[in-house]
């Protein structure tokens, strides 16, 4: 089984290159990030005749999730549970593939909106944090995957690529972050390249992408047992360099 994570900066704009990578790599779910439409906008006939069924939460201009699936699946969320907003913004969608629990997370940045919107970045985390303490209670096998906006650690940004008080290292960021982990839960991509080099974002300013000035805040977590069926778990650098790309690439997990 395959599933990818991809923050595409609006589907609208990158459609044709969200179709080409499926063609090229085939993954069973594709969970998709700011998506940056409303429902009724977002191409869902376009990907069906491509061979995919996609479900979606999206909101007018910004945020936006929306899930791609080769095989029917069942939408169990369209919220994260545990949110105090009754309204929330479109961050969220749980769906169940088989006996797999696949949550599609895009997490806020925490840079805007002074201290509460910072504020409101950890809240999302503890409610994260809590759901999946639930799942585990109770025995679901699951992945949480998005956009985290979060590097976990030094080695996940290139020096010099963020200031210390940016939302995405703050050490409370960090710390929630690794509440997940402490959970039990474990990093797919650091688990199997522990020292390596890798990015998974790189932003349209200053030459950031030719310069290798790249973050680390796109991840999916994996429950102890689907942990033990991971035998992947990469980003495709590749599409950084297509013609207007998003500042996000995807990264795909194999599982046996």
């Amino acid at each position: 089984m395959k599933i990818a994570t991809w923050n595409v900066n609006s589907i609208r704009q990158r459609q044709t290159l969200v179709l080409d990578w499926l063609k090229r790599n085939e993954p069973d779910l594709l969970l998709l990030q700011e998506i940056k439409c409303e429902d009724h906008q977002f191409p869902a006939s376009v990907f069906e005749e491509a061979g995919y069924i996609a479900h979606c939460v999206g909101q007018k201009s910004y945020n936006g999730v929306a899930v791609l699936s080769r095989r029917p699946v069942e939408v169990l969320a369209r919220s994260l549970p545990g949110l105090g907003d009754p309204e929330p913004p479109a961050r969220y969608i749980e769906v169940r593939l088989d006996s797999l629990t696949v949550g599609n997370l895009y997490l806020p940045n925490g840079n805007s909106g002074g201290e509460a919107g910072f504020m409101g970045k950890l809240e999302f985390l503890d409610a994260l944090a809590r759901h999946a303490e639930t799942m585990l209670r109770v025995g679901t096998d699951f992945i949480l995957a998005g956009d985290y906006n979060v590097c976990p650690t030094d080695r996940d940004l290139a020096p010099g690529a963020l200031s210390a008080t940016d939302a995405l290292v703050r050490p409370e960021s960090r710390a929630a972050f690794r509440r997940l982990l402490w959970l039990g839960l474990t990093d797919a991509v650091r688990a199997l390249h522990p020292d390596d080099t890798i990015y998974t974002f790189w932003d349209y300013q200053a030459g950031a992408f030719n310069r290798d000035l790249g973050l680390r805040i796109d991840h999916l977590l994996l429950s102890p047992a689907v942990a033990e069926r991971l035998v992947r778990a990469e980003p495709d650098k590749t599409e950084r360099a297509m013609t207007q790309p998003s500042d996000h690439v995807p990264v795909m997990i194999s599982l046996d």
